[in-house]
């Protein structure tokens, strides 16, 4: 995989942080943070960005999450100087759950996944600032993310580094070694870990996925460097069938133009 120069980076998505705020006539960004690795290296980058009078953090744990979870949160938020709130999603989680009842651990994870983003745009409102996405290369080309949950946000500072990228950029930027080493995990049940969850570690994935996506290599190109044809192959299916969460919602054309297709300006055009 590409090395990172990681000073070249920190300079450039702290520029497009600021850009991306300002251009469209805020001052101020708001996050969620989870005390995982990334929303870490976000706040961090934000922080830079911003300053810590306009970059805000909200901790909402359910009650499933792990204490270490909040504890590491805290701890990133104070390193960094950012003013947070914490906001227990349990109560209006379960509520909902008590009038439809399940013990589906996946619904459950989706649900908590939209209501912190919920929660995220009620108080981006209240702050006037913009929602700061913490979503990755890795969980964005494989699809590993709720559609309209963590996946939503105005922008995505990491989008274009892999996972295992971002633990290297972390320790540039001086993030914990206690949140860099533990297991990622996105904390949507008690032992749930990333890498369980998709089968692969996320050295081996961003491994393939670089080879397939900004490499463009065949298969058996990628078999001959030590990966299986089963992992290529998963990996693949897991890229095309997540498609979906990587596009605006289709429109049959009907007129001279039309969304997505024909109207296609920059989201920034004009500024």
């Amino acid at each position: 995989m590409r090395e990172i120069n990681f000073e070249i980076a920190e300079k450039t998505i702290v520029g497009f942080i600021r850009g991306s705020i300002y251009k469209n006539n805020f001052k101020n960004g708001i996050l969620g943070v989870s005390g995982g690795l990334d929303s870490a290296v976000v706040l961090a980058l934000t922080q830079k960005a911003l300053g810590s009078d306009h970059c805000f953090a909200l901790l909402m744990p359910y009650q499933s999450s792990s204490p270490q979870s909040l504890i590491h949160g805290k701890m990133i938020c104070d390193q960094f100087n950012v003013k947070y709130e914490v906001i227990d999603i349990s109560p209006s989680v379960d509520a909902y759950f008590n009038r439809y009842p399940t013990d589906n651990k996946v619904l459950i994870g989706n649900k908590c996944a939209r209501e912190r983003m919920s929660v995220l745009y009620d108080f981006s409102l209240r702050k006037k600032a913009l929602v700061v996405g913490t979503s990755n290369k890795s969980e964005m080309l494989i699809g590993y993310s709720t559609l309209f949950g963590d996946s939503a946000a105005a922008f995505l500072p990491l989008g274009d580094l892999y996972k295992t990228q971002i633990f290297e950029f972390a320790r540039h930027l001086k993030i914990p070694e206690d949140i860099i080493k533990k297991k990622p995990s996105a904390d949507l049940w008690k032992n749930q870990t990333d890498e369980k969850e998709i089968g692969i570690s996320y050295r081996e994935l961003d491994e393939i996925l670089f080879m397939l996506v900004d490499r463009r290599m065949k298969d058996d190109d990628i078999k001959k460097l030590g990966h299986s044809s089963d992992k290529i192959k998963k990996i693949k299916k897991m890229i095309q069938n997540s498609q979906f969460k990587r596009t605006m919602p289709p429109i049959p054309k009907l007129q001279n133009r039309t969304i997505g297709l024909d109207f296609r300006y920059l989201r920034d055009w004009n500024k």
